[in-house]
C-alpha cells in the first residue's frame, strides 16, 4: 500500500510536510521503522493507539503499525478521559508515545517484503461519532484501504505530480486515509496546514499545490476571503466531503477560484464510495457516481423518488470490533450495507445525498421531504448563514417540517415564504426557530440530534 516508501517515485527532502515540519520518503520510513521495531519487541499486541495530533509523530505511527502488521487505533487528540478510556478499553489497545528523531535505518524498515499481515487483516480501526451510544470500533483492511484509494486516484486523476493540500484531523478517514495513505499511495507530494484556515491553504497554493482536501466548514470559510480564494486558483483540483457542500458556497467557490468543486461521499464503515471525477460534468448538490468496484441501489417505497442508499465494493469495513450483531444489522439479508443515508439516483447514475434518514426523511402530510433539499433552499436566501431542518411529531401532518437558521434581517415568515416559491410548497418549513450556529462535529457535520433534544 505505501508505494511511495518503495523508493518508486525517489525521494525528495520535501515529500512530507506537517503543520511546518518536513520530512523525506527515507526519514519517514526511518521513524515508521522504529515504531514497528518497538510494536514487534512488545510481543503479541492486539492493536496499538496514538494521539492522533497533526503531526510526523502520528504519520509515522500510522505507518509503522502497518509495516508491523498491527493495527492502529487513532485517537483525537481533545479526547476527554471517558471517551480516551472506553476506546483503550474496547480496543484493547494499547498506547505508544512516538519519537520521530528515533529512526531505524531505512534500508531495514523499507517494506520490501510483504508484510506479516494479510491484505485483508486489520490495519486501521477507527471510532465512529457515537451519536447513538458508545463509539464503535470500525475495522478497515489494507485490502479496502488500498482498493478506495485505488478507484480515488482514478476519479481524480491523482498522481505523483500532485501536491496534496489539506488541513483536517489524523483521526478519521478524511484527514488519514484519503489525506495520508492517499499521498503515500499514489506518490503525491503531502502538505498538512496544521490547521485548515484559507491563510494556509493560500500559503500552500504559493508552494504548488495542486490538489486540496476540505470540509464545508472550511470551504465556506475560504469562500469568505477572497483574497485566499483566488491564491486557489492555481490548484487543479478542490475536493469536498464529510458532509454536504451548500450550494452557496459552490458557486462562491467557482466564482472565486476558477473551479467547480468535486464533492465526495463515504463513511468510515465504507470508505469513500461515490464521487464526482475530475475533468467531469459538476453541479452543486451532486456528489456524482460509484467508484471503481462499487455498486449502488435505492431503497425507496413504491412511488418514492428517495430511500436509503445501500451498496456493495471492495472498500467495505471489515466489522465492527467485538460486535457481530451490529455488524450483522448493518447489512441487508442479500449482502448490501445499509448507510443510514437517504439518497436519489438520476437518469445518469449522478447520487444525491438528501440527508440521514434517523433524522433527515420528514413524512409530512403524506409526502416524503428530504431535509438537505430545503436547507439548501434556505441557504440560497442572502441573509441566511446555516440552516438545519428536522421533523417533529405534529398530531396534523405526522411531522412538520422546523427550521433552524442562523440568519439576520429577515423573518421566520419571509424565510418560509421564500422555500414555498423555490420548492413545491408542501416542503415549506411550518415553523423558523433563530439561533446562535448550528452545532456540528470536528469534521463540520451538523449534529442534529442536539436540536432535538430541546424537544
Amino acid at each position: 500500500m505505501l508505494t511511495a516508501l518503495t523508493g518508486v517515485f525517489g525521494d525528495r527532502a520535501d515529500a512530507v510536510s506537517v503543520a511546518g515540519r518536513t520530512a523525506s520518503y527515507e526519514e519517514l520510513l526511518g521513524a515508521a521503522g522504529t515504531v514497528a521495531a518497538d510494536l514487534a519487541s512488545l510481543g503479541p499486541v492486539r492493536a496499538f493507539a496514538v494521539t492522533a495530533t497533526a503531526s510526523l509523530e502520528t504519520v509515522a505511527a500510522v505507518v509503522g503499525g502497518l509495516l508491523a502488521g498491527v493495527p492502529c487505533v487513532p485517537m483525537p487528540p481533545d479526547a476527554g478521559p471517558a471517551e480516551r478510556d472506553h476506546i483503550l478499553r474496547d480496543s484493547g489497545a494499547r498506547p505508544i508515545e512516538v519519537d520521530f528523531a528515533r529512526r531505524a535505518p531505512a534500508a531495514s524498515a523499507a517494506p520490501t517484503r510483504p508484510p506479516a499481515a494479510a491484505p485483508e487483516d486489520p490495519a486501521l480501526i477507527l471510532y465512529t461519532s457515537g451519536t447513538t451510544g458508545a463509539p464503535k470500533g470500525v475495522v478497515l483492511s489494507t485490502a479496502a484501504i488500498t482498493a478506495d484509494l485505488d478507484a480515488l486516484a482514478d476519479a481524480w486523476e491523482w498522481s505523483a505530480q500532485d501536491t496534496l493540500v489539506h488541513g483536517l484531523p489524523l483521526f478519521h478517514v478524511h484527514g488519514l486515509v484519503l489525506g495520508v495513505l492517499g499521498a503515500l499511495r499514489t506518490g503525491s507530494r503531502l502538505v498538512h496546514t496544521g490547521r485548515p484556515t484559507p491563510e494556509a491553504y493560500a500559503e500552500a497554493a504559493e508552494a504548488g499545490g495542486s490538489l486540496y482536501f476540505g470540509v464545508p466548514t472550511v470551504w465556506s470559510r475560504i469562500a469568505a476571503a477572497p483574497q485566499a480564494a483566488a491564491a486557489l486558483s492555481r490548484a487543479r483540483l478542490l475536493v469536498s466531503g464529510s458532509a454536504a457542500l451548500p450550494t452557496p458556497v459552490f458557486r462562491d467557490l467557482e466564482r472565486l477560484t476558477g473551479h467547480r468543486p468535486v464533492e465526495r461521499y463515504g463513511m468510515t464503515e465504507t470508505l469513500i464510495t461515490v464521487s464526482g471525477r475530475a475533468g467531469g460534468a459538476v453541479r452543486p448538490g451532486a456528489v456524482g457516481t460509484p467508484l471503481t468496484g462499487i455498486r449502488t441501489r435505492i431503497a425507496a417505497e413504491p412511488g418514492a423518488e428517495i430511500g436509503e442508499l445501500q451498496l456493495v465494493g471492495p472498500t467495505l469495513f471489515s466489522g465492527y470490533l467485538g460486535r457481530p450483531e451490529a455488524t450483522a444489522a448493518a447489512f441487508t439479508e442479500d449482502g448490501w450495507f445499509r448507510t443510514g443515508d437517504i439518497a436519489a439516483v438520476d437518469g445518469d447514475g449522478v447520487h444525491r445525498i438528501v440527508g440521514r434518514a434517523s433524522t433527515d426523511m420528514i413524512k409530512s402530510g403524506g409526502y416524503r421531504i428530504g431535509a438537505g433539499e430545503i436547507e439548501n433552499a434556505l441557504l440560497d436566501h442572502p441573509r441566511v448563514r446555516e440552516a438545519a431542518v428536522i421533523g417533529v411529531p405534529d398530531a396534523d401532518l405526522g411531522e412538520r417540517i422546523v427550521a433552524f437558521v442562523v440568519a439576520e434581517g429577515v423573518t421566520g415568515a419571509e424565510l418560509t415564504e421564500f422555500v414555498a416559491t423555490h420548492l413545491s410548497v408542501h416542503k415549506r418549513p411550518r415553523e423558523v426557530r433563530f439561533i446562535a450556529a448550528v452545532p456540528r462535529n470536528a469534521m463540520g457535520k451538523p449534529q442534529k440530534r442536539l436540536l432535538l433534544d430541546g424537544e
